[in-house]
């Protein structure tokens, strides 16, 4: 039975899963947007960094910025324990840095 469980987690273990990053967070007057997605133990997470970035230069210019770059590779932290202690469940954001004066319209 622990081969068989040790061969699903092999398979399983190395499936590429596409991830989305939403915005969730992120402060105006600093010019910072925070980027998350979450996966878990069982996906090997795939980013498309230009997705990324263009929902990152979405929220930027929606406050007067004219860009934005990342700000760094990201934190991961645990989301979710399973009753053991071991951590099943993670959640990475990135920070994106606004560039560019934002407009001082109304």
């Amino acid at each position: 039975m622990k081969s068989k469980l040790l061969i699903l987690f092999i398979v399983l273990g190395g499936c590429a899963t596409p991830v989305t990053m939403e915005a969730t967070g992120g402060s105006r007057s600093d010019g910072t947007v925070e980027l998350s997605y979450n996966y878990n133990e069982l996906e090997s997470p795939v980013v498309d960094p230009g997705q990324a970035l263009a929902t990152a230069r979405e929220k930027c210019g929606a406050w007067g910025y004219k860009d934005a770059e990342a700000f760094g590779e990201g934190v991961s932290q645990c989301s979710h324990y399973n009753g053991n202690g071991n951590c099943i469940a993670h959640i990475v954001t990135v920070t994106y840095q606004c560039i560019g004066s934002p407009s001082s319209g109304s």
